[in-house]
């Protein structure tokens, strides 16, 4: 069983969740910007910089499987 939410767990997901966010907006955030969010959501923009990374590699892959699953169910009919 997962431990029960608690206070450290509610501010990690609205750190995830504002994290989500600012990645919907721009996939590649420049130095400052990274600066702010980092300021947002209380860790090291180093941090920030090492999640954006991780994140772009999860959507890469997740695209990919996107695209591969469209080309064998093709949505034209020939």
């Amino acid at each position: 069983l997962p431990p029960p939410l608690s206070l450290n767990n509610t501010s990690f997901l609205e750190q995830l969740e504002e994290l989500e966010k600012m990645f919907q907006e721009d996939h590649y955030p420049d130095n400052e910007k990274r600066r702010e969010i980092a300021a947002v959501v209380g860790v090291t923009p180093q941090r920030i910089m090492v999640w954006f990374q991780n994140r772009r590699a999860k959507w890469r892959k997740s695209e990919k499987l996107r695209v591969k699953g469209n080309k064998k169910y093709p949505t034209s009919s020939a």
